[in-house]
């Protein structure tokens, strides 16, 4: 009956955090009405795409910060938080197109909250389906993330369906949807401590801290042994041992303790962590820590240069879209434009959903059956994003501009399924929240840097270059492979 009643809860749990995360990739769909609002404020396009990389600004800017807060307080007073924002800032901007007036910058700020919301909302699904999981985490977490990325064809469809050609209704349904969706996951999500069934489990035997197994992602970590390695799997300071406190009574641990480390070890429990290979729970590196390990600088460098080339085809598809027709057929009307800008974001938000879902649940067909690294997963992303890009530079036909976007939202897709898995095995679980916020640092420079040059000449010399460090990522992924492989053989030295 407590097996039944575990998995129940976290089932329940990770159908919460699925449609919460449903309710916060919306910045995604920002191409779909942009153009409306830009027109009914008259505003430049430069102007319109300040507004829309504001709210990519919330997604990313803040997520250290939040990160830190989620791992400290638990994740369920975020998804509050992230509620709220979402709605204050849909609604304003609602309020603005009605109104026909708003400054740029008060515009770009209820923007930022939209964004800053989604942030919020979605670490906290996230860390939850991780912690809920901790031995199927790609598949887990493949879930939310993938969510995300189906938000932007949720919320469009919703739009046309019931609104067409209606901005002021479908900002509203934004607002309200947003909100709806993620307060009424607030209510199912918890954290399910994997340590308390444990324990509740198994009357009478001895205590879970002692009783530790191979969990099937260690044993493509480092291979089966007798004992663990103890050292670091990077130069520089050692990895925090964060094994149980034996002498701590397991029925005690709530949402809290699962977030944050116990109390230090004793030296019994020191020996016993020896046989916890589940390499996550063994570490924790955070904060400027994290700055000391070639892992972070692989993972950041590929992070950066995958999701600022997809953000850039995301916040600019529907101007592909209008200089294409424009030039290919003049007498293309406005409501089909707007139609054939839906369609793209459409498209990319599927092959986003997709892409995120595959990759997710294939990361661990990798580790479990394979016995091979995630980061394969990385490689494929960058050779999807290759294929976008010369579609980009190649398409002169309108009516082939789904490839772009079909394959951008599929690269975009397996770049963010995978990334939770590989922060989460790379630096510990305890710090999830406020490394995935290091890590969403990346897009902020770079998508800026890609949309700046997409504004400065013609949309081709932007994707020469985004293809060249595209091709730039595939090296570094390589690299990030063959570091991984030799930490590997470092150990097994060790071992030996």
């Amino acid at each position: 009956m407590g097996q039944q009643l575990y998995g129940h809860a976290r089932l329940v749990a990770s159908v919460a955090a699925t449609l919460i995360s449903l309710a916060c990739g919306t910045n995604y769909v920002y191409s779909a009405w942009a153009p409306q609002f830009a027109e009914r404020l008259d505003l430049s396009s430069t102007q319109s795409n300040l507004i829309g990389l504001s709210g990519n600004l919330g997604v990313y800017s803040l997520g250290v910060p939040v990160g830190v807060l989620i791992d400290r307080r638990g994740p369920r007073p975020f998804v509050l938080f992230g509620a709220a924002l979402l709605a204050i800032g849909y609604f304003s901007l609602h309020q603005a197109y009605d109104s026909a007036s708003g400054s740029v910058a008060t515009l770009c700020f209820f923007s930022y909250l939209s964004g800053l919301g989604s942030c919020m909302a979605f670490a906290a699904a996230v860390k939850t389906s991780a912690l809920n999981w901790p031995h199927h985490r790609g598949t887990a977490t493949a879930f939310p993330v993938a969510a995300f990325g189906l938000s932007a064809f949720f919320f469009s469809s919703l739009g046309s369906i019931f609104f067409p050609g209606n901005p002021s209704a479908f900002l509203k349904l934004l607002s309200w949807g947003t909100f709806g969706l993620t307060l009424f996951g607030f209510f199912f999500l918890r954290v399910s401590s994997h340590r308390v069934h444990e324990a509740s489990s198994r009357p009478g035997s001895p205590d879970p801290t002692f009783r530790r197994t191979l969990s099937a992602e260690a044993e493509a970590f480092y291979p089966r042994s007798a004992t663990a390695p103890q050292c670091s799997p990077e130069p520089g300071p050692t990895a925090t041992s964060v094994p149980g406190d034996a002498r701590e009574p397991q029925a005690n641990i709530d949402e809290t303790s699962s977030l944050m480390p116990p109390p230090l070890a004793t030296p019994e429990n020191v020996v016993a962590s020896s046989v916890d290979i589940d390499r996550s729970r063994r570490i924790d590196f955070r904060g400027l820590r994290l700055l000391r390990t070639h892992s972070f600088w692989h993972l950041f460098s590929i992070m950066a240069i995958l999701a600022g080339t997809g953000l850039m085809t995301i916040n600019n598809i529907g101007n592909n879209a209008n200089a294409l027709w424009k030039h290919f057929d003049d007498s293309v009307s406005k409501s089909f434009l707007v139609h054939r800008q839906q369609m793209l974001v459409s498209a990319l938000s599927v092959c986003s959903f997709v892409g995120r879902l595959l990759s997710g649940v294939g990361s661990d067909f990798l580790v479990r059956s394979l016995h091979a690294s995630r980061l394969w997963c990385l490689f494929v992303a960058c050779l999807v994003f290759l294929v976008a890009q010369v579609f980009a530079l190649s398409v002169q036909n309108p009516h082939l501009l789904g490839f772009v976007s079909a394959f951008s939202g599929l690269g975009h897709g397996v770049l963010f399924g995978v990334f939770p898995s590989l922060v989460t095995e790379a630096f510990g679980i305890r710090g999830l929240s406020q490394n995935w916020g290091f890590m969403m640092l990346a897009p902020v420079a770079s998508s800026n840097v890609f949309n700046l040059l997409y504004g400065l000449d013609c949309y081709r010399t932007a994707y020469w270059i985004t293809f060249g460090a595209c091709c730039g990522g595939l090296v570094i992924t390589l690299q990030a492979i063959r570091h991984e492989r030799l930490e590997r053989a470092k150990d097994n030295d060790g071992e030996d």
